[in-house]
């Protein structure tokens, strides 16, 4: 089935009293995922949800919630740590700070895929033309990773149209598939869904 057409589809499905979102499911073969590092950041031509940011700055900064060094002691607890990485989707850092970033933070932001990345999120300048440029890119982009054969993506919300929505399908299915060894021909199956609905196979 075209994309376009599992939409209209999953707009027929019951409805829910919250606003579903819609999750792409790219179903991959031929990967070892110990040897084939996946990971892509696309950047979405439509925002989907607002994103938590945290910074770790020398000093606080009225533009993002800013972690500065003084209080990285706080961290050492494991509680504290375990907390403040859950509470955000996103991590930036200043570059001079980022060996203590690691040291502090780095045994729970790597596992978690939230460490700041040179791509994403280090500054050489904190100034706030930079930071808020970085939370601007930060806001319309996704880090994709795969911990297993199936990438399970969220594409955008039901309350959004079905145009915003299929040209966000198409930036991240891209994405994903510029990252793969042999590109396609890692791609097993394509499904869309809603939350709460059961999945939709697609062409792409």
């Amino acid at each position: 089935m075209e994309t376009k057409q599992a939409l209209v589809e999953l707009r027929k499905d019951k409805e829910r009293k919250f606003d579903q979102t819609v999750d792409l499911i790219v179903n991959l073969k031929g990967i070892d995922l110990r040897k084939d590092n996946i990971n892509a950041i696309v950047n979405l031509p439509h925002k989907i949800k607002e994103k938590k940011i945290a910074a770790f700055f020398k000093e606080k900064n009225k533009l993002v919630n800013t972690i500065t060094e003084p209080e990285f002691k706080k961290y050492e607890n494991k509680n504290e740590l375990k907390n403040v990485v859950k509470k955000y989707d996103f991590f930036i850092a200043e570059a001079p700070l980022m060996p203590k970033v690691a040291t502090v933070f780095g045994k729970v932001l790597g596992p978690a895929g939230k460490m700041p990345s040179p791509q994403l999120g280090i500054l050489m300048k904190v100034g706030d033309k930079e930071v808020q440029e970085v939370l601007d890119k930060i806001s319309k982009s996704l880090k994709i990773r795969a911990k297993e054969a199936s990438l399970k993506v969220s594409v955008g919300k039901l309350s959004m149209p079905d145009s915003d929505i299929l040209e966000n399908i198409s930036e991240v299915y891209n994405g994903i598939v510029k990252v793969l060894p042999v590109k396609r021909d890692n791609v097993k199956n394509v499904m869309v869904k809603l939350t709460m609905s059961k999945p939709i196979r697609v062409e792409i």
